[in-house]
Formats: structure tokens, sequence, C-alpha cells
């Protein structure tokens, strides 16, 4: 679970800065389940350039709840979740500060959306919030406000475990539970309920974050649970060591192909057998084009991109023109190389013909 956040100041000398609006998300790795947003009177001066750059004035927070009148709801909130900001060091050691001052010792593990995105998306004209969300196609509203900011760090994040084959989210989430010495069961089935009906892939890790197994199912629960109703030596040994279960939806069998055959190549993981299909070699013979397909959302596309008989790369969008911008596209994509078995895939898929439309240019 992870608490995504972000707060306005007022400015000023360092580590006397006050809170002037909060804004946090908990996010369980899909969907937003739980949201705090409130402006907090800092009981001091708001420096001009910030009122410029948000629009908070000391008018407006002249009325609004303290900080010791929220601290509950953020610690309630907060709980048992990864601390996460566009530069977590800013608004982390802020909001610690605030606590210190209410004597409360203020304790998350944290994870920083810029170092994420350094490592994910190298290469960036700039890391800034709003330029990196701008090059990404992500909406941006109420800019400098500590809602709008913080919504567009909940789909930059999205974005980023998109793009995090390797699971570096997935394992430092991990160790980071296990730092903090919270019991947690080792018997696998109990995260099942957890899991949901759609197309998508699902990984069974060890302690240490390690990916012991992956599959993939139309159905992610139901894969699951006809892996566990095995009987084998092989499954009872995955089941003692298996910690929890991480899993991606992705909307259609395609990309549950393609992300599935991505993370098989880095991680190899030991519980699975991988049978390679005889393949004849593979050419489009096409235009180059978008393939567009369902999302893992309503509202939501996949996309594919086929340039020069190449497999470029997988994305989604929520927006219909992003999908005319190949540029932008580019920009989005998770690479998926452009081995036969790749090809071989998104070949069989098209000839299957249960694409929703296909863009070409």
């Amino acid at each position: 679970m992870y608490a995504i956040i972000d707060l306005e100041t007022t400015g000023g000398k360092f580590n006397e800065e006050g809170i002037t609006e909060v804004a946090i998300y908990k996010f369980d790795g899909h969907e937003i389940v739980d949201q705090f947003i409130s402006l907090v009177n800092p009981e001091r001066p708001i420096q001009p350039f910030v009122v410029n750059l948000t629009g908070i004035t000391e008018k407006m927070v002249k009325t609004a709840p303290k900080f010791y009148e929220v601290a509950k709801r953020i610690v309630e909130i907060t709980a048992d979740c990864v601390f996460i900001a566009h530069n977590t060091s800013f608004d982390y050691r802020v909001l610690r500060t605030e606590f210190k001052r209410l004597g409360f010792d203020y304790v998350r593990e944290t994870l920083c959306t810029v170092e994420l995105s350094k490592n994910l998306i190298p290469d960036m004209p700039s890391y800034s919030l709003g330029k990196l969300c701008k090059s990404l196609g992500i909406p941006m509203s109420d800019r400098h406000r500590a809602s709008g900011d913080a919504l567009a760090t909940v789909q930059l994040f999205k974005l980023l475990q998109s793009k995090d084959i390797g699971k570096e989210i997935t394992k430092s989430s991990i160790k980071m539970i296990l730092d903090s010495e919270k019991v947690v069961s080792n018997k696998i089935l109990g995260f099942i309920e957890n899991t949901p009906t759609t197309s998508g892939v699902f990984y069974i890790h060890d302690a240490n974050g390690t990916i012991l197994y992956m599959g993939k199912s139309r159905n992610i629960k139901k894969g699951i649970n006809q892996l566990f109703l095995r009987t084998s030596k092989k499954i009872k040994s995955l089941q003692d060591q298996a910690f929890s279960i991480s899993h991606e939806e992705t909307g259609n069998e395609l990309f549950a192909q393609l992300i599935f055959d991505m993370a098989f190549k880095k991680h190899k993981p030991r519980f699975n057998t991988h049978r390679r299909k005889n393949m004849e070699t593979v050419v489009f013979n096409t235009d180059n084009m978008v393939v567009v397909d369902r999302g893992r959302k309503t509202g939501e596309k996949s996309f594919l991109l086929v340039e020069d008989n190449n497999v470029l790369g997988i994305g989604y969008s929520s927006l219909e023109q992003q999908l005319q911008n190949i540029p932008l596209l580019k920009t989005l994509i998770t690479k998926t190389g452009n081995d036969l078995v790749t090809r071989y895939a998104v070949k069989k898929y098209l000839e299957k013909g249960k694409i929703e439309r296909i863009i070409r240019y």
C-alpha cells in the first residue's frame, strides 16, 4: 500500500517552513482507495513568492485547521504505507518536522518518483513534476496545489509501475515490510482474495522480493487458484517459500503475453518451466501502425507500436489525441524488444482479429 503525498508550504528558512496544504492519496498499486485533502493554518507568514506560485493566501488559511488538528488523520491514512512524493526528501522532511513540533516521531518508509523516473525513464529533458508530466502526456490541473500535484504523481507512479519490468518497486516495498519487522503470513492463499478477475500477469515472491514463479491468465484470480490446486512437490515447495503475490492487469491477452515474456527473460523464475515453441520468421509486411485495443479500465486504451516492420513497445493512454501523437507514444511505451518470440505473439494475435482498431502512419 502506498501513500502518495504532496505538501504546499509557507517557504522560509530550512526546517522553519509551515504546511499550508496537504493532499494524500492512498493507493493500493492499482487504484486510489482513500484520500485526505485540506488547507492547513501554518500559524506563520506565507512568503510572497509562494503566494504567487500557489495562489494560497494567508486569508485562505486563516480559518483552516491547524496542523495538530489534522495530524491524527495523516497518521491514520499513511499507516502501513510506503510514503511516496515527487522529491520525497522535501515532503517527508517537512512533515516529520511538523510532527516533531508535536513531540511525535513520524516514521515511514519512502520512495521518490524523481529517482524512480531517472532510473526507469532516462534521458528526459527535465524531471520537475510539471515538465515531466508534460513530456509524458500526463494531464495536470491545479499545478502547485497539493491535490493537483499529488494526483499527477499518482498517474506518474502508475506509469513507472508499468515500466518496472525488473520489479524494483515491488522488491523495495517488500524489503520495507521486512525492515519494519511486521509479521506477515507465509501462506500465499491469503492473498488470492485481493487479486482481480481480469486479464494479466501475476508474480509470486519470496521474502527478499525475488520472483519465484510467474503466470499469465485471462482471469488472474482463477489462474492463481488453479496453480495452487496442483498437488506436486514442486508446487508445495513454492507454497512454503512464497511470501507475497503481486500482479499487473493488462486489459487484453496480447499484453499479458508480451509482459510475461519480457519479465520471464529478465527474471527466469526457478519454479517456472519454459517450453519454446517452433516459430517461423515473422514479417508484418504492413505500414507503420498503432495497434489499439482494450485497456485496463473504462476509458483507457492499450497501444502497441510497429514501425519499419519492428515491434517498438507497448503502453496505455486515456486520451484519444495521444493515440495520434506518435512522438509522444514513443515516450510512453515500455520497450518489448523485437525478438522472434515478441513478433510471433503479435502476429498471432493480429491474425485472431480481436483488436479494436489499427491507426496507420
